[in-house]
């Protein structure tokens, strides 16, 4: 034989013994999950239902709301037809807003009254529900959709439920909220008027004026109608908003400066009836003075 035949007879000698090896170890590999089988997924362990309930109430009155949540989440799964069922739902709504997990609350909130809308517990829920969008309300530089849907929640309890233990908080919280947004719209409009934008400014103090008549902001405003309908020209606009702010504020700074402003151009407070200013405060409102952070009693556990 000579050397390139036996070269060659070794080359293909040592393919068949690469082929040989990785068939073998496919074959192995095949051996093994014929032998073995598929891995197994063990089956969750079925607790009663009872036996559940009573771990999640000692969950609740220790106050580990986490493994509450987890708790009531395997009887849920486990036991979704029960009679703990709604009672588990209400929990569940509870703990994650004690757990500072607004979302889930409000997410919890919403499946609760879908599944339930009859239930006697649907004002707590509401309550809840509105306080968990209370909690995340921002400063007025920041988007106010959370505040909207405070205003929105508390403005359903209120409605449907005013005789219940929660609606007098909710209306005090609803209150801070409303004046929340009154903010937030005096604040895009100082910035239009401090960039020229009277037009833009007047349309933001007017919205404060024709919706926000309970704010603490309202006296600023009518005093910024005063302002920005002046540096317009619209004398006559000028004097019917500083005419409803003297009405209804007459010991108001912002009057103080809004009559001075007029005196400036020769003329004084007067009501033009023929203005839709005109009738945009029908009588003096109690401005909010709370602070926009908590108010009233804090959220009680459910009754269950």
């Amino acid at each position: 034989m000579s050397k390139f035949e036996y070269a060659a007879s070794a080359g293909r000698l040592v393919r068949f013994a690469v082929a040989g090896s990785g068939m073998a170890l496919a074959m192995a590999l095949l051996s093994g999950c014929s032998m073995f089988g598929p891995t197994k997924i063990q089956a969750e362990p079925i607790v009663p239902v009872e036996t559940q309930y009573q771990a999640v109430l000692k969950d609740m009155d220790e106050q580990h709301y986490n493994q509450a949540v987890t708790d009531l989440q395997l009887l849920e799964r486990q036991h979704p037809y029960s009679d703990y069922n709604e009672k588990a739902k209400l929990m569940e709504t509870y703990a994650n807003y004690r757990m500072g997990h607004f979302p889930d609350a409000i997410t919890a909130a919403d499946r609760y009254i879908a599944l339930f809308p009859d239930s006697d517990q649907i004002a707590y829920v509401l309550y809840l529900k509105g306080t968990a969008y209370f909690a995340q309300m921002t400063d007025i530089t920041r988007d106010q959709q959370d505040t909207q849907d405070t205003i929105d929640t508390y403005t359903l309890l209120i409605a449907n439920y005013p005789k219940s233990d929660y609606a007098k908080d909710a209306q005090l919280k609803l209150a801070i909220a409303v004046d929340q947004l009154a903010g937030k719209e005096m604040s895009v409009g100082r910035y239009y008027e401090g960039n020229g934008q009277y037009p833009a400014a007047i349309n933001r103090f007017r919205n404060v004026v024709d919706h926000y008549q309970t704010s603490s902001h309202i006296e600023e405003a009518l005093f910024r109608l005063t302002e920005c309908d002046l540096v317009l020209g619209l004398i006559s606009e000028a004097q019917t908003a500083a005419a409803v702010l003297g009405h209804n504020y007459p010991a108001s700074p912002w009057y103080k400066e809004a009559f001075a402003l007029l005196q400036k151009q020769g003329v004084e407070p007067q009501l033009n009836k023929q203005s839709t200013l005109a009738g945009a405060i029908a009588a003096p409102q109690a401005p909010v003075t709370a602070p926009p952070t908590d108010a009233g009693k804090p959220v009680p556990p459910p009754v269950i």
